[in-house]
């Protein structure tokens, strides 16, 4: 039930739009307020219908392309592409593009650059425009197409007669030396030439000139020998110049022939063998001077088609400059038209003709500028018909939309990799942008690796703008630029976790100076010579009054630890610890993420699901997380051998063991603090796995028994829906909403409620990652100061300073190629795991789809298939 709100059509340029006055089904009591999109939310959406007048629709629909806030659903599933209205414009441009490639591939071929505007890109031509573009491009292919063949014609010509002036000039030579050819002949062919001489009684000797590559005379003079069986002399020699050949145009060595004959029947069997071997035959005239003649003809007309050739390949040249100037705005015209009439065969058209309606998927806070954009193209093509458009209630799960910028698009494309988030559930990707590169930087932590990782990253966010132009050449280069911003925090948190473990190419600042002093260790007469020498390892004793100052390093870890032996066993559990505290820290504000959406939906999961959930994970892992901080904070250096082992506290608080005398209590009251914390947890587990099936069961009851009494309180039902149920993506409506399987559920609850339990101690594992890729990351670099570096700086010659040059070269391609590549790699792909299932599965689905606006500037990125 909804009120509208009508205008006249005819005459008005208002908007008909619908008023709501029923809560939106998939979004509890928010309803169609016009709020601001949240950064931490999807963008809330409506599905509105629009009338378009056929004859404005075109440029409605360009105006929205160029808005890029609204996505169309395709109205005409069921028709074939080719029984659509538009398929013959759609055609049309399919031919503008195809003569845009054929303009590309002659400019290509000319190698004439073709400059990128710096203006912004043109709008959609109007359909009076398209036709005059269509009618340029034609024209254009036309002109090119004759020129490029009266091109080609004098190009054969000018081919053939290089050949034929080649030619007369052997030829020439070989009738010089006619009256020696006898002199070295057998028998055979001397029959024949004897003619020669007689040729006015007995016959004339014929002869045949032309041209073949050179490879293939000793294959053609064998032929010609066996075909004729003898009856032919052949003359062959060597052309001073290659000449190109017609078809390849490929410059190719060739030999001028000349054969003597008697007999017509060998005449024609010599022209077939001459178009076999694809040898080019030409006349020759038997007299000297008008060979002469026929040469100097042959020139003037070489000179004629060099100067027709030189005056053509300027004009092709000029053509194809002017074509270059405009081809990128022609190619995004054609683009935008095609994109178009794609979207308009998607929309349906009324029975009178005269009505477009298209169903669109929009931003609720952008419906002003969607109406503006249709009010604009309305104006364009000067009709007096105002676009409507309504806003309908449907049960289709609208698409989710996340605003992003250039910042914000790397860390929303992480998140949208494990599934796009479910309409109006909260985004990872606000958190992600901090929580992301913190962890990465965890695992990477070096001052040194950060900054050239952030030295990286901010010449790709200064060259943004010239770097842009260059996207699509490569795919790993587009990935690095892509995640310009993220490398940013990643290389400046990694800065900051390089301080805080004191570590740079593995090596420490003492910056603030070291809490432990050697010189207390002398006065009290623990060390002395005699200690100094009989000792490889000195032990410092913080017992020891002056030896630990009892502060703290001001910030990271006491550079002293550098250079201590046991400086791993410290590490080890520094590290370990702090990924616990970590990782439960990130665990636990999943779970919180997940309240505000059962706020949010109004669901009763709070109680049933949020509730138990967070009592045992708090009263397990949070616990853990306490003891750890407790233990920091209640022991210092005086006590420290006396510390109880927090694992052992953990294990025997699970098997209620609290009668170990070799590990002493944490605190007062701990015994009756850990068992009720532990069977607190355990209520939590049939808690979250019982009541919740239980309840649906006793809601599905009532809402059989309200059907059963009336249509009036089916409309309460009906008003009220669960916001999680609609989630039929195709238009249709639930058939199955009333079934309720109370087996399916509890099979469903059950699963989820052992999944939390063992993912809560599985995850928590999982986060040891953290300490793990730290350490090797450490190690590794230690591993390549001692064996690369330190061997060069240990040199004391002259040749180790040319030497320490050489060294440092190879440090710093291994730096870069194994520690900042293949590490910084691994903790990417370890931090991104930690997100999307340490993390994200506390609170996010990711079972939603995309909304993928028609837009002109995605289209003309390539980021969309529907061109």
């Amino acid at each position: 039930m909804s009120v509208y709100t009508v205008t006249s059509l005819r005459g008005s340029t208002s908007f008909l739009h619908q008023v709501p006055h029923l809560k939106s089904q998939d979004q509890g009591e928010q309803g169609y307020t016009m709020a601001e999109g949240s950064l931490f939310r999807s963008e809330e959406m409506c599905l509105t219908q629009v009338f378009l007048q056929v004859e404005a629709a075109y440029c409605c629909i360009a105006e929205l392309g160029e808005l890029g806030l609204v996505q169309f659903r395709d109205l005409n599933m069921n028709v074939n592409a080719f029984q659509r209205k538009y398929v013959n414009e759609v055609r049309r441009c399919e031919s503008m593009e195809r003569i845009l490639r054929f303009l590309e591939k002659e400019i290509e071929g000319e190698q004439i650059v073709t400059q990128d505007s710096e203006e912004d890109p043109p709008k959609a031509p109007l359909p009076r425009e398209s036709i005059e573009l269509e009618a340029v491009l034609e024209k254009l292919e036309c002109e090119l197409l004759e020129t490029n063949r009266n091109h080609q014609t004098l190009k054969n010509d000018f081919l053939e007669l290089t050949e034929l002036k080649h030619l007369l000039k052997k030829t020439q030579e070989f009738f010089e030396k006619e009256v020696n050819i006898p002199d070295e002949l057998n028998e055979d062919t001397n029959a024949l030439l004897e003619l020669h001489g007689a040729s006015a009684a007995t016959g004339k000797l014929g002869f045949i000139t032309g041209v073949i590559r050179r490879e293939k005379m000793a294959s053609f003079e064998r032929l010609l020998w066996r075909a004729c069986r003898g009856n032919i002399y052949v003359k062959q020699s060597d052309m001073d110049t290659e000449v190109k050949e017609r078809v390849r145009k490929e410059e190719v060595k060739k030999n001028a022939f000349i054969i003597y004959f008697q007999g017509e029947q060998l005449k024609l069997k010599i022209k077939k063998i001459c178009d076999g071997f694809r040898a080019s035959v030409y006349p020759c005239p038997e007299n000297a001077n008008e060979r002469r003649e026929t040469v100097t003809g042959v020139n003037t007309r070489l000179e004629d088609i060099n100067i027709v050739l030189n005056q053509a390949e300027e004009h092709r040249k000029r053509v194809l400059q002017e074509a270059a100037r405009n081809l990128q705005n022609w190619k995004v015209k054609v683009q935008k038209m095609k994109a178009i009439y794609h979207t308009l065969n998607m929309c349906n058209i009324d029975v009178t003709q005269q009505c477009l309606i298209a169903e669109t998927w929009c931003p609720v806070t952008d419906m002003d500028k969607i109406k503006q954009a249709l009010h604009q193209g309305m104006e364009q093509t000067g009709s007096t018909v105002a676009p409507i458009v309504t806003v309908i209630n449907s049960k289709m799960e609208p698409p989710t939309f996340n605003r992003t910028n250039q910042f914000t698009a790397g860390f929303q494309n992480i998140v949208d990799a494990y599934g796009v988030g479910t309409y109006r559930e909260m985004n990872p990707a606000p958190y992600t942008i901090i929580t992301f590169p913190f962890l990465f930087a965890v695992m990477f932590g070096d001052c040194g690796h950060g900054a050239v990782m952030l030295s990286f990253a901010v010449w790709m966010v200064f060259n943004e703008k010239t770097l842009m132009k260059t996207k699509g050449s490569n795919e790993i280069w587009d990935t690095f630029f892509g995640g310009r911003y993220l490398i940013l925090l990643m290389g400046m948190f990694s800065i900051y976790t390089g301080f805080i473990y004191n570590d740079c190419f593995a090596k420490s600042f003492d910056i603030f100076g070291s809490s432990w002093h050697v010189k207390p260790m002398f006065l009290n007469k623990t060390w002395n010579d005699h200690v100094l020498e009989d000792n490889i390892l000195l032990q410092l004793d913080p017992a020891v009054p002056g030896v630990y100052s009892g502060n703290p390093y001001p910030f990271g870890i006491d550079p002293i630890w550098n250079i201590a032996t046991n400086k791993l066993t410290f590490l080890n559990s520094y590290k370990m610890k702090m990924s616990v505290v970590l990782g439960i820290a990130q665990m636990m504000f999943g779970v919180i993420l997940s309240l505000l959406n059962h706020l949010y939906f109004k669901r009763m999961n709070i109680v049933l699901q949020f509730i138990p959930e967070m009592l045992f994970l708090t009263c397990l892992f949070g616990y853990l997380v306490f003891m750890i901080i407790f233990k920091w904070c209640a022991y210092d250096v005086h006590t420290s051998h006396q510390a109880p082992s927090i694992l052992i506290h953990f294990i025997n608080m699970f098997m209620f063991n609290y009668n170990d005398p070799t590990n002493g209590p944490l605190y007062t009251y701990q015994q009756a603090v850990q068992s009720f914390l532990v069977i607190l947890a355990l209520v939590a587990v049939p808690w979250m796995l019982l009541i919740k099936p239980f309840v649906l069961r006793a809601n599905h009851l009532k809402s059989q028994r309200m059907r059963a009494s009336g249509p009036e309180e089916i409309e309460v039902d009906v008003l009220q829906p669960d916001p999680s149920s609609h989630s039929d993506r195709d238009g249709g409506h639930d058939e199955h909403a009333d079934e309720f399987n109370f087996g399916d559920i509890f099979v469903h609850q059950a699963i989820h409620t052992i999944e939390y339990c063992l993912g809560c101690i599985s995850n928590t594992a999982s986060y040891l990652r953290l300490w793990a890729l730290s350490l090797a990351h450490a190690q590794l670099s230690e591993v390549l100061w001692t064996m690369v570096m330190h061997m060069g700086l240990c040199s004391s010659s002259w040749g180790g300073l040319i030497g320490v040059l050489i060294i440092f070269a190879a440090f710093a391609v291994l730096t870069i190629a194994i520690l900042l590549v293949m590490e910084g790699l691994s903790a990417f792909l370890h931090a991104l795991r930690l997100h999307w299932v340490e993390f994200q599965n506390k609170f996010y689905t990711g079972t939603g789809h995309k909304f993928t606006p028609f837009s002109f500037e995605a289209i003309l990125s390539g980021f969309t298939e529907d061109a």
